[in-house]
């Protein structure tokens, strides 16, 4: 389990995120709370490391960003129980899931996936491994996040509906988690949207922070 260290990046398969886990947003997005965790999964080819540059694309003009904590799963699980689920736990990163919610909302409206609004390249902002012996209780930490030095996001993961030993349960009933994959464990309210030009930089207090330059992506070349 200790090899995860820094290797998020190299060893994870996939990355896990849960919608609506903090009443306050869900309220702010005007959806309703679910009675089991809604999923759903972003590639790990959408990381982008610490300090670099997230990419808005071409012909979109924002993304909404979310601050979440994110966990790392240290070894294989399968139909873990909650009971010993924090064994499977190697440590946390900070994450942003970034959206580009026009496209979001127009595949929602014509009842189709949005993969394509969550998963691009540079929608998820990933920070440092933090082992988990350097944090006492992962369900009391501060999240918080700032574009242009302006506070937007300020939250903590007391608030979390589903906490972190259900959601690993939960998830590895249904799918297999491996060494290095990430669960994202959703956002406090706050989110909302960001420009190119602007900066994110984002923490969970006394622990970690990142920091994100934001540019619109270049124009593909068509052949």
């Amino acid at each position: 389990m200790a090899s995860v260290g820094n290797k998020i990046l190299s060893l994870g398969t996939k990355i896990v995120a849960v919608g609506r886990n903090y009443a306050a947003h869900a309220k702010e997005l005007g959806a309703a709370l679910s009675e089991e965790p809604v999923l759903f999964l972003k590639p790990t080819s959408s990381y982008v490391q610490n300090g670099g540059t997230i990419e808005i694309p071409h012909s979109m003009e924002s993304l909404v960003y979310e601050a979440e904590l994110g966990i790392v799963v240290g070894k294989k699980a399968r139909d873990v129980p909650q009971s010993s689920a924090m064994d499977f736990v190697a440590g946390y990163a900070l994450g942003l899931d970034m959206t580009a919610k026009e496209m979001q909302n127009a595949a929602k409206a014509a009842g189709l996936p949005w993969s394509l609004s969550k998963g691009q390249d540079t929608f998820t902002p990933i920070g440092d491994f933090v082992h988990k012996s350097a944090v006492e209780d992962p369900h009391n930490l501060e999240l918080w996040l700032k574009v242009d030095d302006v506070l937007k996001q300020k939250g903590s993961t007391k608030d979390m509906i589903f906490k972190i030993p259900y959601l690993v349960s939960h998830i590895s009933s249904y799918m297999t988690l491996f060494e290095g994959d990430v669960i994202l464990t959703g956002t406090p309210q706050g989110a909302g949207p960001v420009k190119a030009g602007q900066k994110i930089s984002a923490g969970i207090t006394g622990l970690t922070d990142i920091h994100f330059d934001v540019q619109k992506r270049a124009t593909p070349i068509s052949s």
